[in-house]
């Protein structure tokens, strides 16, 4: 009787790598999360400092594009190798189906920012189908994937504590990236002011995918609606950074978060 090989072939040996991984103490899976969640959009800047630079799609927007996908790209890498055994790479990440009604619910959340900017300012008839669709949807859905899929939906099944708390760094490092992107120390009050709105932003959009069974797609349709409709209407820089357009984003935010917890217990209620 012949031996039996103990070599694993290339599937074998993938997946018990990833076992491997899987098992790593959850301290280090949080910082190799977190890592890759602080990198992610930064990795043409340090592929350029160490002398590879990656270049950019001969397109509009073709930088930036490169830039999401590769920050995409980190987040599935990531989640294939840390996530629990048993735990499907879709839901590591917060992409499987959960039903539309919270999304609907949420989309209806943000009428009150559409009416609000329209009063603020005026229509940006100088928006174009690519404009809005690269800084209003794909943008927006790199990032979800990136800073809740890989550093809040995959936390949480890897650590399991208090959603909160495990919220917090994926926030921070997104109010960070916006903060660099206005120009850091340079920046001065106006960079930090908007770094923490946004922080608190990615908070909020966490929150509304907890809410809705750790799924991406609440946060990420308030996110798409807020992106449209503050790139539809053109507000005067003082107006933008002031209190009635930043109480309004807020605003709408909260109540996204209050018409979907409603909308939850609702669910839940019929389902008993």
């Amino acid at each position: 009787m012949p031996r039996q090989s103990h070599t694993l072939g290339p599937c074998s040996a993938r997946s018990a790598y990833m076992t491997r991984l899987s098992r790593l103490p959850n301290a280090v899976r949080m910082g190799l999360v977190l890592l890759g969640v602080g990198l992610g959009l930064n990795l043409r800047d340090i592929a350029a400092a160490i002398g590879t630079p990656i270049p950019a799609l001969p397109i509009p927007y073709g930088g930036s594009l490169v830039d999401n996908a590769l920050a995409a790209l980190v987040a599935l890498l990531l989640a294939a190798l840390l996530r629990p055994r048993g735990t499907s790479l879709l839901a590591s990440l917060g992409l499987r189906g959960n039903g539309w009604g919270g999304p609907m619910w949420v989309l209806l959340a943000t009428l009150p920012c559409w009416l609000g900017l329209a009063l603020l300012g005026t229509s940006n008839k100088a928006l174009t189908a690519l404009d809005a669709t690269m800084l209003a949807v794909l943008f927006p859905l790199a990032e979800e994937v990136l800073f809740r899929g890989l550093g809040f939906v995959l936390l949480v099944k890897i650590v399991r504590g208090p959603w909160p708390w495990l919220a917090l760094p994926q926030a921070l490092l997104f109010g960070m990236v916006h903060w660099l992107g206005f120009g850091g120390f340079e920046g001065g009050g106006t960079a930090l002011f908007v770094g923490a709105v946004i922080a608190l932003g990615g908070f909020i959009f966490a929150w509304l995918d907890h809410l809705d069974g750790d799924t991406l797609w609440c946060g990420l349709v308030l996110h798409v609606s807020m992106n449209l409709a503050w790139n539809a209407f053109s507000l005067d820089d003082a107006v933008a950074l002031g209190w009635q357009a930043t109480g309004l984003r807020i605003g709408t935010a909260l109540l996204a978060v209050a018409v979907l917890a409603w909308h939850v217990r609702l669910r839940r209620q019929r389902d008993l």
